[in-house]
């Protein structure tokens, strides 16, 4: 069965074609169609018992830490747009106006999700001020913030 589509209906077309179909496949093609793939930066995050174990284990006051554990959520958001918009731009199936509704709508929430970083940041820096923390302690701050 084939059903002509064009628009952004298709993608729904295409995965209603490939129910209707899988009945006709063998169990191999369609454990197949199944395999998911990890990135490298997935499979070491996926590695990590607790991914803000070390922000946890640090000897930074309690606000630090949420402050630190709140950056890196940030930073995970913004991967995670990103990557959207990448594969919005590389999707041939899209129409232009809907490939710039998308677009648009992700520009406007990586904006978002900059600003919150940035306050995220400046707060972070305020706060290791006011706790006096040693020079020691802001560099595994700073550390603990990228990872």
């Amino acid at each position: 069965m084939r059903i002509p589509s064009t628009g952004p209906l298709n993608n729904l077309v295409q995965g209603v074609q490939r129910q209707f179909t899988a009945g006709e496949r063998s169990p191999e093609e369609v454990r197949e169609g199944l395999r998911v793939s990890l990135s490298e930066l997935g499979k070491s995050m996926s590695a990590k018992p607790e991914k803000n174990e070390d922000i946890d284990n640090s000897d930074m006051p309690q606000a630090i830490k949420d402050l630190l554990k709140m950056i890196r959520e940030l930073r995970a958001q913004i991967v995670e747009k990103q990557a959207q918009v990448e594969a919005i731009m590389s999707d041939q199936s899209l129409d232009a106006e809907t490939k710039r509704q998308q677009l648009e709508g992700l520009q406007t929430e990586l904006a978002s999700l900059n600003s919150a970083l940035s306050s995220a940041n400046a707060n972070l820096v305020k706060v290791m001020r006011e706790n006096g923390l040693s020079s020691e302690q802001m560099q595994t701050a700073a550390t603990l913030a990228m990872g």
